[in-house]
């Protein structure tokens, strides 16, 4: 048994040697990329005040359907001197983050949550469809602000 337990380690390694020079390659990984979406671009424009009397302007940028962009009020101010020392109104936020993925076909929603400072989360959803040559952004909440945002 001893003289043959060389051999036969021989001989199994020769069958893994063999066996892993006949496997077939595999083939590489290949990737599709996305295909471009019909709204892809910069878009920009300014919405109405709505019920809070603030018009936000948009910047959104939509690649292979995906959107990333921001909206922010140009009519915020910073702190100002408090006179009569009463309590300060509650900030307002003025820049939001919008993130999503833009529809082929009809409306599509999106996502924008507000840079804030403090515990104070807020979000809110944004519907938008293709009309003509825009898009029209329109608060489901809040404001209910509406924009018309042009190419380029």
């Amino acid at each position: 048994m001893k003289r043959f337990l060389p051999l036969l380690v021989l001989v199994l390694a020769g069958l893994g040697e063999a066996r892993a020079q006949t496997r077939a390659p595999t083939p590489p990984a290949t990737v599709t990329p996305a295909a471009p979406s019909a709204l892809d671009g910069e878009w920009r424009g300014t919405s109405d005040g709505g019920s809070c009397n603030a018009p936000l302007e948009y910047a959104l940028t939509i690649e292979y359907g995906f959107v990333d962009g921001t909206a922010f009020d140009a009519t915020a101010r910073g702190p100002v001197p408090n006179a009569t020392k009463a309590p300060p109104p509650a900030p307002t936020p003025s820049l939001w983050q919008i993130h999503g993925v833009a529809g082929s076909a009809g409306a599509f929603s999106l996502i924008a949550v507000a840079s804030v400072k403090g515990t104070s989360h807020r979000e809110g959803k944004l519907s938008v469809r293709s009309e003509g040559g825009s898009l029209v952004v329109t608060e489901t909440g809040g404001c209910r602000r509406t924009a018309r945002l042009a190419k380029g």
